[in-house]
Order: structure tokens, then C-alpha cells, then sequence
């Protein structure tokens, strides 16, 4: 399927390519896969070692949202901005980790937390705040209350900031018009 107008040109800015400095090779490193965003960010060193620390806490263990809720902060906070780069990189990496399913992919893509395949209220909430502060910057108390009670309160702080820091990846995805990383799914793979 043709992917969106966003990856017709090359990148804005070039990722490094090896051969790499020792200062380069360590950034890449602690960030991890060498994917051409990552190697973006390790033209400056000292920015690709600031991201990793945030990075290391939100897709730990250590985070106070579970593995499945951090993917659908990622998954459709991505989709909502556009960013088909970092949403593909997720899918392709942690969507069967995060135990997602075809039709909840394709939800994400095209659909909503009260769409059938949501049968999980801490799904559908986690969702449902994703698109509000897509659509309004902020949650209502209903909404944060549905929230907290799914995820808790740290879990709902730790989704402000998920939610927030994939906007400011995918605005650099998208600004910088990364090319998809080999065998990533485009949205219109999960459209019906």
C-alpha cells in the first residue's frame, strides 16, 4: 500500500553514518537500534544521551504504566500527530509484546476506545485520554477520573508525559521526513 506524502522526499537533516567517533558510537549505543531517527539525535552526542535517560525510565519496568498501556500512549498519540515513522518503528517492535492485535491496530488507526475490540476498561480509558489531550491539551475530571482509577495517579502523571514527549518525537519524525525503517507497517496496512 502507498505510504503518506510525508516520506516521498529524503530526510531533512542526515542521520550519521558509520564510521563512527567514540562519542557517536556511545550515544547510538545507549539508545539503541541504530534507526535513523536515533542516528539524527546522535549528531549531537550530548542530546542523544539526555533522551536516553528519559527513554530508559518510560520503557522500563520502573515506569508506573504497564507495557501494553505505554504502547497505546505511543501507538495512538502517533497516529493522532501523523508521525506514521515512529508509529510503524512501535508497531513493528512492541505491538505483539504489548499483546495488540490486528483489529486493535487497526483501531487505533481508524477507530476509538469504544470500538468492540477494546474489552478492557483501562484500555478504553487510557485511550479515551490520549485523545483528549490530543484534541484539548488537557483532561476533564471526568476524565482524569476514569484515568486514575485505571492506571492510578502515578500511571496518569507517567501518561501526561508519554503522551506529551511522542508529540515532540513524532513533530521531529515528521518535520525531519524520515524514510519508514525496512519491514514497518504503514497506516494504510491496518485500514479497512
Amino acid at each position: 500500500m502507498p505510504r503518506s506524502s510525508q516520506h516521498t522526499a529524503g530526510p531533512r537533516v542526515a542521520p550519521v553514518e558509520p564510521p563512527h567517533d567514540a562519542e557517536t558510537a556511545a550515544a547510538l549505543e545507549a539508545l539503541g537500534a541504530p534507526i535513523a531517527l536515533f542516528r539524527v539525535f546522535a549528531r549531537r552526542p550530548e542530546r542523544a544521551h539526555g533522551l536516553h535517560g528519559w527513554g530508559r525510565y518510560y520503557l522500563s519496568r520502573r515506569a508506573a504504566l504497564s507495557l501494553r498501556h505505554r504502547e497505546l500512549v505511543i501507538d495512538r498519540t502517533t497516529r493522532r500527530c501523523g508521525a506514521e515513522y515512529e508509529w510503524g518503528v512501535h508497531v513493528a517492535v512492541f505491538a505483539a509484546k504489548a499483546g495488540l492485535d490486528a483489529e486493535q491496530i487497526r483501531s487505533i488507526v481508524d477507530g476509538g476506545p469504544d470500538d468492540g475490540c477494546w474489552t478492557d476498561p483501562g484500555d478504553r480509558a487510557v485511550l479515551r485520554a490520549v485523545d483528549a489531550l490530543c484534541s484539548t491539551n488537557d483532561l476533564s475530571d471526568d476524565e482524569w477520573g476514569e484515568l486514575a482509577g485505571a492506571v492510578g495517579e502515578e500511571g496518569a502523571v507517567d501518561l501526561l508525559l508519554l503522551c506529551g514527549w511522542y508529540h515532540a518525537i513524532s513533530f521531529a519524525a515528521r518535520a525531519l521526513r524520515l524514510q519508514p525503517e525496512p519491514g514497518t507497517p504503514a497506516f494504510g496496512d491496518y485500514r479497512s
